[in-house]
């Protein structure tokens, strides 16, 4: 192993750039190029059909199954045309990763051939075996059967010689097994609930639209650095390490000059990328060594979560190409910034206005606000969920450290629009509001330049921060599935819309005018979610302790956080939006501590293992090399000058002795604190178990190895260290 170590540490200083060809074509040009998109549906399907399916994307029409046929047609034409040979129903189970299998276009001919076909049926639907997928005791084992089913909104796409059908996965009694199909359900509901609070604006507005713009953070490691490395191949994250005695502390990683190697992998993704129609166009380092960051414009929300999960699938792919392994992991390195993947959101209408974003009117400056409040509203209400919904084993590393948001779930708005706020909130009702006569109406709002778009300071510890026409929600992890936050983020402010638009209409009801209850019920409900607004320190002692008084979720127990799904306004909320059931919802927890469970007790085996046939003979070998140098030098010298000469061995001989006996120790308590967490049947008990009694113990354990890394000679130490992983590229 000390050879391996040595030898990855050669191969990775001896590697150059790969050289990648870039397109004879201009981006725009080759941008889609291997997605089945409008262009192509037009190019390849009859014009009534064509018609019918921008219907069913545009307007949410019914799918009609006549048209299905002609619509797989097209597909194999297109497919066929570019050398595909098999297709996928391509989609998103509870596994946090996605999932895919690939079916020859061929049939029996009933004469003994085959023959090349693709049918309708086959695009819309299959069954693919549900047994061996999360499913939170839905489904008993031997209860296979689930179905795949189409999502015409995501177009279908070419991976090599496959062509990708973007699908939900849902069991055979209808419940949903995946992230998509409840995101769907999600993003119709803001869109039901927005497109109703717009018509007090806009009568003409007939679709609301969720945006997402993710930020995708990252590391590259190189593979045979990597393959030395068995915490990382086996969990994700480095278990043990030193810290470099240069990170990042002089900040000359941020923004700087992208390494060789680096540039030409992200020239390769990139490529790979704008083909797939996944409009990538921000790249660059990030804060800590070997950690980089790429950000597409923003889509439509469940295109943009399609393409996060593609994308993620794809560098990966792509790092193997260039010698880099990528590393996802919210936290691979202790000490230095871990990655984040910040969402972007934002709803905007069909006819163009960005919701979230200042106007040029009175009235546009009284809907800009209404969206704003209504929003803090819907993360006021549910902000314990909304934690949990951003909350893993994994990114619970993160959150909390002074380069994550905290685990309290807050929103920063910036002076300008707290004192907004403020005003609405105190000025007199007849001083907002007047109604002058023949002169109409106005509203005292103060005039909202567009200049606040690049007038909204920034506070990197705020979770969910407005940034000048949309919300940055900074809390998810590098490698979440972006729906798991979408899903309540969406839900939790259709929610707060449907319940403003109720009580505004009541108001209405009485005789008022139309913008005088909106403020009625906005003043009312920028007191009531005040406690949500934060623009302060999120990082400080002090903000813990007054999010405590605000009534803010301050739980940090990630198994704990889970139970937010389970609240009573938690399953009201997604009933009565018609985004999911009370049993899916105890489904969906059942996999979220199972998963965090069987996460921890990897590290725990792998963090044993390595401490007990790494770490403890390296040590001891060294402490064994030691003893003989001391007793040398007593037989030259003597016993008494020997030893005085010695001091130094003699000290890290003890030492070696003392942390050796900690580790092992420690080893043996985790151990048996693992056999004493497995024998308890209830999921989210065993996961509570692990989080108190099992994950406790491996910094202990991790403390000793990294002091034992500083004393015991280097040739002799089996793992890539942090030095070599952070700094060869």
């Amino acid at each position: 192993m000390t050879s391996l170590r040595f030898d990855a540490v050669a191969e990775a200083s001896r590697r150059k750039p790969v050289e990648v060809i870039s397109p004879v074509e201009r981006p725009s040009e080759f941008f889609g190029k291997k997605v089945f998109n409008r262009q192509k549906m037009y190019k390849y399907l009859p014009s009534k059909v064509y018609d019918k399916l921008i219907d069913v994307i545009d307007n949410g029409a019914q799918l009609d199954r006549s048209i299905a046929d002609a619509v797989a047609a097209g597909m194999k034409q297109w497919a066929d045309e570019n050398g595909v040979t098999h297709y996928t129903h391509w989609f998103q189970p509870l596994t946090e990763g996605t999932a895919e299998k690939h079916d020859a276009f061929i049939e029996h001919d009933g004469k003994g051939g085959m023959i090349e076909e693709f049918s309708g049926k086959l695009l819309v639907q299959q069954e693919p075996d549900a047994s061996s997928f999360p499913s939170g005791g839905i489904r008993s084992t031997f209860e296979a059967r689930g179905y795949s089913a189409w999502d015409p909104t995501s177009p279908v796409f070419i991976i090599d010689d496959t062509l990708c059908i973007p699908t939900i996965f849902i069991s055979y009694t209808g419940e949903a097994l995946d992230y998509k199909a409840p995101l769907l359900r999600a993003l119709h509901a803001v869109n039901v609930a927005a497109t109703d609070v717009c018509h007090y604006f806009y009568p003409d507005v007939k679709k609301c639209i969720s945006n997402l713009g993710w930020e995708q953070e990252y590391f590259l490691v190189d593979e045979d650095l990597y393959a030395a490395r068995p915490d990382l191949m086996l969990t994700g994250r480095t278990l043990m390490g030193h810290s470099s005695a240069k990170d990042q502390q002089m900040d000359d990683h941020y923004f700087g000059t992208i390494p060789e190697r680096v540039q030409a992998f992200m020239k390769d993704l990139e490529i790979q990328a704008l083909e797939l129609g996944i409009p990538c166009k921000t790249r660059h380092n990030e804060v800590a060594p070997n950690q980089f960051e790429c950000a597409p414009i923003f889509e439509e929300t469940n295109l943009a979560v399609d393409h996060n999960m593609l994308l993620m699938s794809l560098m990966k792919k792509v790092a193997r190409k260039h010698g880099f392994q990528v590393l996802l992991h919210e936290k691979p390195f202790d000490g230095i910034n871990g990655s984040g993947k910040h969402n972007n959101w934002s709803l905007s209408t069909d006819t163009g206005i960005l919701l979230h974003g200042p106007g040029k009117t009175p009235e546009d400056n009284l809907r800009f606000m209404v969206f704003i409040v209504e929003t803090l509203m819907g993360v006021y209400k549910h902000n314990g969920l909304l934690k949990a919904s951003i909350m893993s084993a994994t990114n619970a590393h993160r959150l909390g450290a002074n380069e994550a948001p905290p685990a309290i779930i807050s929103s920063f708005l910036g002076k300008q629009v707290s004192d907004i706020l403020d005003h609405i909130e105190k000025a007199d009702k007849k001083d907002l509001f007047n109604i002058k006569g023949k002169e109409g109406v106005t509203i005292d709002i103060p005039e909202i330049p567009d200049i606040l778009r690049d007038n909204t300071d920034r506070n990197r510890t705020s979770p969910f921060a407005f940034t000048g026409n949309r919300f940055e929600f900074r809390a998810v992890g590098s490698e979440a599935n972006c729906a798991s936050a979408m899903i309540v983020l969406n839900t939790a402010v259709a929610e707060a819309l449907t319940d403003f638009k109720k009580r505004v209409d009541a108001i209405i009801a009485k005789g008022e005018d139309k913008f005088s209850a909106i403020i009625d019920v906005l003043r009312s409900d920028i007191k009531t979610c005040a406690p949500i607004h934060f623009d302060g320190n999120g990082y400080s002692d002090e903000w813990v302790a007054e999010a405590e008084k605000r009534g803010l979720d301050t739980e940090k127990s990630c198994p704990v956080i889970f139970d937010r799904y389970l609240d009573e306004a938690s399953i009201k909320m997604f009933e009565s939006m018609g985004v999911m059931k009370e049993n899916e919802l105890k489904a969906r927890n059942e996999v979220k501590w199972e998963t965090y469970t069987k996460k921890l007790q990897i590290e725990a085996r792998v963090l044993g293992d390595l401490s007990m046939n790494h770490i403890i003979p390296v040590a001891t070998h060294y402490q064994s090399q030691l003893a003989k140098n001391v007793e040398n030098m007593m037989d030259i010298f003597g016993a008494e000058e020997g030893k005085k000469l010695s001091e130094r061995n003699l000290k890290i001989i003890k030492e070696i002795a003392e942390r050796t006996s900690i580790i092992e120790k420690g080893v043996e308590d985790l151990v048996n604190a693992r056999k004493v967490a497995n024998k308890i049947e209830d999921a989210r008990e065993k996961a509570v178990a692990y989080h108190d009694t099992v994950e406790s113990k491996f910094q202990p354990i991790r403390y000793q190895i990294d002091k034992l890394e500083l004393v015991v000679a280097d040739e002799l130490w089996t793992l890539p260290k942090y030095r070599e992983l952070l700094f060869i590229r």
